[in-house]
């Protein structure tokens, strides 16, 4: 319970400091399980991107994120696994038997979509930086599952590095065509594309 209102208190709050709002434009708002891949700007890019889901599209989505920041304190501890579901990766390299994506293709197996950035780290300049290989080998691994590149406009600008409030501005979340993987297609040449799809997205003034 108390987590089902923590949720509303904070996915109401994210819509009525950053007016955002969702633009379905390659794609709709169905029920299907996707792997959703967007511009990785501020800390709460993957809180406002959830927010911005409907309802029961929220329920099933999971926002990936690194387990050296989430797992820091009790109340990020209680945030990440009782409100947002979060699949943690573990961004120190393991063992060298591990699988990095382990976690994620458990939770795609479990039926869940999951929220990505595939830059891995948060990029303060414009355009993106290079994806890493996680996006490719998800797809390879589970052709199913929808690719959706989400581009996330105006939220480094609403709450800039340093700012206690928000400014007044709109934030729009840009939802485009689903990618498909190509079976003879290169790592180089899929990131490459799935780089482009989501730049595709970015309004003029991003």
């Amino acid at each position: 319970m108390l987590a089902a209102l923590t949720a509303f208190a904070i996915t109401s709050a994210a819509r009525l400091l950053t007016g955002a709002r969702a633009l379905w434009l390659g794609c709709t708002a169905q029920p299907v399980q996707r792997l959703y891949y967007a511009n990785h700007s501020s800390h709460g890019d993957f809180v406002l991107l959830w927010a911005s889901l409907p309802p029961e599209l929220r329920r099933s989505t999971r926002p990936v994120a690194g387990a050296d920041y989430w797992q820091r304190d009790g109340l990020r501890r209680y945030l990440i696994h009782q409100v947002f579901n979060g699949v943690l990766i573990d961004r120190e390299r393991g063992s060298a038997h591990s699988n990095p994506l382990q976690p994620m293709l458990d939770a795609l197996d479990n039926g869940d979509s999951l929220i990505l950035f595939p830059e891995g780290t948060r990029n303060l300049e414009e355009g993106l930086l290079p994806f890493k290989s996680g996006l490719f080998h998800l797809a390879r691994a589970r052709p199913q599952v929808e690719l959706i590149p989400v581009w996330i406009a105006n939220l480094s600008r609403v709450m800039p590095k340093g700012r206690a409030l928000p400014l007044p501005l709109l934030c729009t979340l840009s939802f485009g065509a689903p990618l498909q993987p190509l079976e003879t297609e290169s790592k180089e040449a899929f990131l490459e594309r799935a780089r482009n799809a989501l730049l595709a997205m970015a309004p003029e003034e991003a």
